[in-house]
Formats: structure tokens, sequence, C-alpha cells
């Protein structure tokens, strides 16, 4: 597999640090808010590349974390008249939600609370002050960039300049503009901690760099986040933890392109800002993880309701393709294959192919949405009733397990109440009669689908499980 790395500016062959283990950390939602649009995208590209390597065969410890104390929840918070823990608390419960419907949660998801690691914050911190590396200014501590090797390595950002643009901004403490806090001083009303520097909290920064050495190692093999996070925050993230570990923070640097909306940048002043409930209150939000990956993730991508309804059609024509192959598994024939079956699989498997070289290729999921097509296009012309159902099993647990390496196709359509209650009359009928087989499949039929029978003096009474 190749990706490209932000650090190199190339494609470059993925070699994990230890074979048949993959660790990625992904710079998670700072929880003040609904997550909006823009926030879904990283999310959605990065759970992408951990279900592909998961399909692969690789053991994956991946890490979205929350950072839940900061200046804008300290701001809520003290606007609505709660703690930020409160706030905080809110937004995460929000957050769990709507990645459930973004299809986030299949496989286990490490979500770490800044707040649970302040003490290695704090340890973090002396050991960049014993290296000299980081100073107290009177409870505010600041990490000294002169200590940073190659510091810009990550953004290309030049250093002289950056230096010029940061002395607009006067701030006395500082021994160099560029210098980043560490540990804010306390103020009247905040949250604070106790460390060795007196009262206070960490800054945005240290906590990143602390929660994926803490749960991943000094060394990851892969940093996901938006291009927008490449200065300060990842280029700050680096500099601290290869000051203090002597060693590469990560291998690989993943950044995925911006969201417009309607080729206008997203913003509230514009009247153009969309959370993702929001966005559920038009369109099912599978829709909206089938649009976050029907590009390719370093490329931008541009938000529009004609876009949306375009991809919904899209989404349901592989639904009538799934269903078209499961009406198929039901009536297909038992006779053995013949040559001519077997150059359908051939084409099937060619398929599987192309799919997997375009996830190979630096996560090409655009492309390899192209290869799903290309199964139910071929499906739906080649297969009939008196195709063999090997083939069409064959095709339906190929296209099934690729779908969901890329988080759709995979929710089941709610049965009608009207045909619950023709299945009931039926079995009522068949009861009746005494074939008691056909009651029992109907029964069994129905609880497939998510309906409970239940046998009653007042008659049959049914619920949804």
């Amino acid at each position: 597999m190749k990706l490209y790395n932000t650090l190199t500016r190339r494609k470059e062959e993925f070699i994990p640090i230890e074979e048949g283990k993959v660790t990625i950390y992904v710079c998670g939602p700072t929880v003040y808010d609904y997550i909006h649009v823009g926030n879904a995208r990283p999310l959605v590209v990065f759970d992408t590349l951990r279900r592909y390597f998961i399909y692969k065969g690789y053991d994956v410890k991946y890490v979205v974390n929350f950072t839940d104390i900061d200046d804008k929840i300290i701001d809520k918070s003290n606007k609505e008249g709660v703690t930020a823990k409160e706030i905080a608390d809110k937004y995460i419960e929000a957050f769990i939600e709507d990645a459930k419907g973004l299809n986030l949660y299949e496989e286990k998801t490490i979500h770490p609370r800044a707040t649970e690691f302040i003490q290695p914050m704090i340890q973090f911190i002396q050991g960049l002050i014993e290296k000299g590396a980081a100073y107290n200014v009177d409870g505010n501590v600041y990490f000294n960039i002169d200590y940073a090797k190659d510091y810009g390595k990550l953004s290309k950002k030049n250093i002289e300049e950056l230096i010029s643009g940061a002395r607009v901004v006067i701030n006395d403490e500082k021994k160099n503009p560029l210098d980043f806090v560490l540990w804010k001083k306390a103020k009247e009303g905040e949250p604070w901690w106790d460390s060795p520097w007196g009262k206070g909290r960490p800054g945005w920064h240290i906590e990143c760099s602390v929660m994926a050495k803490t749960l991943l190692g000094d060394t990851i093999d892969i940093h996901a986040g938006g291009e927008d996070l490449q200065f300060p925050h990842h280029e700050n993230e680096i500099a601290q933890s290869e000051t203090l570990t002597g060693k590469p923070f990560a291998n690989y640097w993943l950044h995925n392109g911006m969201l417009t909306i309607d080729n206008q940048k997203m913003s509230k002043s514009l009247g153009n800002f969309f959370t993702v409930r929001d966005i559920k209150k038009e369109f099912d939000l599978e829709t909206l993880r089938f649009f976050l990956i029907s590009a390719h993730y370093r490329n931008p991508i541009n938000f529009s309701r004609e876009i949306m309804e375009q991809l919904e059609n899209a989404l349901e024509r592989l639904y009538n393709g799934k269903k078209n192959l499961e009406y198929l598994m039901e009536k297909g024939t038992d006779r053995p294959l013949n040559q001519e079956d077997k150059a359908i699989f051939k084409q099937i498997d060619i398929y599987k192919a192309n799919f997997i070289n375009s996830m190979e290729d630096d996560l090409n999921t655009a492309d390899a949405i192209a290869s799903l097509f290309d199964i139910i296009k071929y499906s739906n012309t080649n297969f009939s009733e008196s195709t063999p159902k090997y083939m069409i099993q064959y095709t339906y647990k190929t296209l099934m397990e690729l779908s969901k390496v890329l988080g759709i196709l995979s929710k089941e359509e709610e049965i009608l109440e009207e045909e619950i209650l023709k299945l009931i009359e039926e079995r009522t009928q068949a009861r009746k009669d005494k074939n008691y087989e056909l009651a029992d499949k109907i029964r069994n039929e129905l609880k497939e689908k998510g309906i409970l029978l239940e046998d009653t003096q007042e008659g049959v009474k049914w619920k949804r499980i």
C-alpha cells in the first residue's frame, strides 16, 4: 500500500513499525458544539483507512481524542451557567450519536478525553523543562522552539517568515515569538489542576502529543487530521514530542482536503454552516458518509444539496443491486458450474482486485466505489434465476466485504407494518391448517427482520426488537 506522506510530500510504501499491527492517531473534535460537516470528513476518511487495514488482516489500534478543556468550552460553560465538564459531556454524547449515524463504530475506537491525561501531561512538560526546552514564567509554561529540530518540516513553513508574522502579536513572556504554551496559568472562574507551576490547565498542542504517546507509544505509524491542522497544531506536536523522546513522532502524516459549501468556505457569517444534525434532517447520514468518500481524501470536496441528492440516488442503486442479489440467492439453481460460470467468477475477482488496487493507491475511495458499481452492473446484466446459487452467493459476499470497508450498505430495510400483519395472518392460517412447519418458518422470518411474536389469549402480539 502507498500513502501520501505530508512530511515528505510524496507517496510512500506503507511499512508498519510492528509487522501485522498498525497504530493510528486522528485529531478529534473540541467538544463545545455539535460537529459540522467539515469535522466529519477526517472522521469518515480515516475510519475508512482503519477498516481497510482490518480487511487486510492488520491488528489496528485506532485513537480519536476529545479535547474536553479549551477556551471555547469554558466560554460556553460561562454563558450557559454550567461547568465545563457538563458542556463536554453533552457534546461528547451528541458526537457518539452522530458517529453511529455515520457508521464510525463497527470496530472499537479508543476515545480518550484530554482531562483524563493531566498527570502524564505534567510529566511530559517536566521532561521538557529538564531538557531546557521549556520554561516557566509566573505559572505559564512555554516550549522553546530553539530546541526543536527542523521546526517547520511538516508544514514547510519558513521559520524566519513565521517569526516576523508572530512579532505582530506582542507577548513579553516569550523568549521567541514562536514559542507556544504548554501549561496555562489559571484565570478567575476557570477549571484548573494543581501542577509544579501552580494552578492551571494544559495548552492545546500538548494534549495530542501526550495521549498519542501514552496510548500508542513514542513513535506511531500514522498521525492524521484535516490539512488545516498542519500548522501550528501538528508542527508543534512534532516539536515537543521529538524534543522529549529523541524519536520520530509519526512515520506517516496524512491530511484530508478541506470542504466547501456551494463552492464557498463554510462560515456562520455566510449562513452556510451545517452541522451533521442539520444534514440528518434532510438526508440519511449514510448518504453523508458516501459523499465524504466519493472524492479522493486529499482533494477539496464541495457540499451541496444537488450533490447529496445525486449521491442518495447512487446509493439507492447500490442497495437495489444488493436486494437483487438477495432475491436471486433464494431463487437461483443448484446446478453445477460450467465453463461460462467460471468466466463470470473471474470477472467478479477482477472487480475485487480493482477495488483493492484503488485502496492501495493512497486510499482512492472514489475509484473503489466505482468497482462496487461494476459488480452491481455485471450481476444485474448476467445473473438470473437460472444462475447457480453458489455464484450469486460468492458475488454477494464479495460485494458485502468490500462495502463494509467503505462503511456503506450495512442497513437492513425496516419491514413495514402492513407486511408484518400480512405474515401474521398467513401464520395464523398455517396453524389452523396444522402446517406447523410453515408457521415456524414465518415466525423465524419475522424474527430475522427484527419482529418478535408473542401468542397470547387475546391473539398474536408483535414488537420490534
